[in-house]
């Protein structure tokens, strides 16, 4: 039944249920993380949902042995590795994008399944990795039969194990379709879908996962995340030297969009010196974090080796800092919090702290365990602390929810009243939750503007600011 009249003709009660009243702002996500890097493993170009490191293992596959040589580095799979570290942070919701650096598409993991026709062995299907890359050449498929039974493939990959039977081809390939984690089975032809397979050979191997990714690849991944609701974004394997030209045109777009995020890069050089010339130099923004030293980590890929830790340059610093800040509200700041980390790549003296917070890098230190010795980002203005860039963000989308509702209405005192009812509302949350420590609210419009569908929303915002230094004056008697 219409809750507004459109027309009177028959007799009777008409009714108009005028519900502004009611809306409210629902709830806005403030720690979704979105990632972009390379993997064994996973569908290409694509947004998956992540709510766990298991997930990620499964979806994305283990990362390879953390390279000896410095020369190597920049080449080991990073978006496992990068999970890692953000689900270690504290992580809960991430998207996260494999990109690939190759010349053409990227391969997968091939067998062909054959069975006998006068004499000759002759493929009836074939059998394909789920997903492209290096993960399924350890996948061990064998095919058993035997006299009068149907017709076994066991695939192994690790732990997993799966297995189907079928007495035909086709029977064979569509129960692989319908249970296969790991694999796809074309459809047999006709002329061979009853024919009993007897062989699985020719597998095709997968000789890399790429070249090191580069700003191409970055930009096509971060381009996949643009209408994610994502609010804090990583780039895996990379620092501020070699991206933020991509990153920060990517901040800028979503911004235009009405999806603000905040993105935490790593510096290339744990050396101060470099890290003013050639990090700190090239990014100024409320939106970007510039984290530094690297750490040191534990390599899951030298488990049963003599020494399992590895050193870590500065960019899965920035995962386990951007998984820390995805657990906080928005208004609590990252200064002083302890961050899931063994120990620092390198531990600044205080004289190197001192310029590497002039040139607006957010410093790790030990104190007792890992801390952020600051959160600041690289902003030299208003938005120097992170946590008021995210206050601010977090009003504006909920300015955009409660407004959205009434966008069509009608422009009027009475509707307009709602609107600064439902804004009052929020913001008067914010003041509750101490993000606001007062706000004023205006919603008018002239004649002109109600006549240009102009409802003109205007508050003046105080956001809540963290202590970062305690001064203390003592008097003595």
């Amino acid at each position: 039944m219409s809750e507004s009249i459109g027309e009177m003709i028959l007799p009777g009660t008409y009714i108009d249920v005028r519900a502004e009243g009611l809306i409210g702002v629902s709830g806005i996500a403030t720690g979704n993380v979105g990632i972009v890097g390379t993997a064994n493993r996973g569908p290409l170009n694509q947004v998956v949902v992540l709510g766990s490191y298991s997930e990620a293992l499964d979806t994305f596959g283990s990362y390879d042995r953390w390279p000896d040589k410095v020369l190597d580095q920049p080449k080991a799979l990073s978006l496992t590795r990068t999970l890692e570290q953000l689900f270690t942070g504290g992580a809960s919701s991430v998207y996260a994008v494999r990109v690939a650096n190759v010349a053409g598409q990227l391969a997968s993991t091939t067998w062909s399944v054959t069975a006998v026709v006068a004499a000759v062995d002759t493929e009836v299907f074939k059998l394909s990795a789920k997903t492209p890359g290096t993960w399924a050449n350890a996948v061990v498929a064998t095919l058993t039969t035997s006299l009068g039974q149907p017709a076994t493939l066991t695939l192994v990959l690790g732990r997993r194990k799966e297995e189907f039977t079928g007495a035909t081809a086709a029977e064979l390939a569509s129960a692989v379709n319908d249970g296969s984690a790991l694999v796809d089975a074309s459809l047999p032809a006709e002329a061979v879908a009853g024919l009993k397979p007897d062989k699985i050979q020719n597998p095709t191997t997968v000789p890399s996962d790429g070249e090191p990714a580069t700003d191409t690849q970055y930009k096509a991944g971060l381009d996949l995340l643009a209408d994610q609701p994502v609010n804090i974004v990583v780039v895996a394997g990379t620092d501020a030297k070699s991206s933020a030209g991509v990153v920060i045109g990517h901040l800028e777009g979503t911004e235009n969009d009405g999806k603000e995020r905040i993105a935490v890069l790593g510096v290339s050089s744990n050396e101060v010196a470099k890290i003013i010339s050639d990090d700190a130099s090239k990014v100024g923004s409320g939106r970007v974090v510039l984290v530094a030293p690297g750490i040191s980590a534990s390599d899951a890929a030298r488990a049963g080796e003599r020494n399992t830790s590895v050193v870590l340059p500065a960019s899965y610093a920035a995962a386990v800092v951007a998984g820390r800040l995805s657990a906080l509200a928005p208004h609590v700041s990252l200064t002083n919090k302890d961050v899931a980390v063994d120990s620092l790549s390198v531990d600044y003296t205080r004289a190197q702290q001192k310029l590497l917070l002039l040139n607006r890098t957010l410093v790790l230190q030990k104190n007792l365990g890992i801390r952020v010795l600051k959160g600041n980002s690289t902003d030299v203005g208003p938005f120097r602390q992170i946590s008021v860039r995210r206050i601010v963000d977090y009003a504006k989308a909920g300015v955009r929810i409660g407004s959205n509702p009434y966008i069509g209405r009608l422009n009027n005192a009475r509707v307009r009243a709602a609107l600064k009812a439902t804004l009052d509302g929020f913001l008067s949350g914010m003041v509750v939750d101490e993000m606001l420590t007062a706000y004023t609210l205006e919603v008018l419009a002239t004649r002109q503007e109600e006549i240009n569908g102009i409802a003109r929303v205007v508050m003046t915002l105080k956001p809540t600011f963290s202590i970062d230094f305690v001064k203390v004056i003592m008097n003595l008697e």
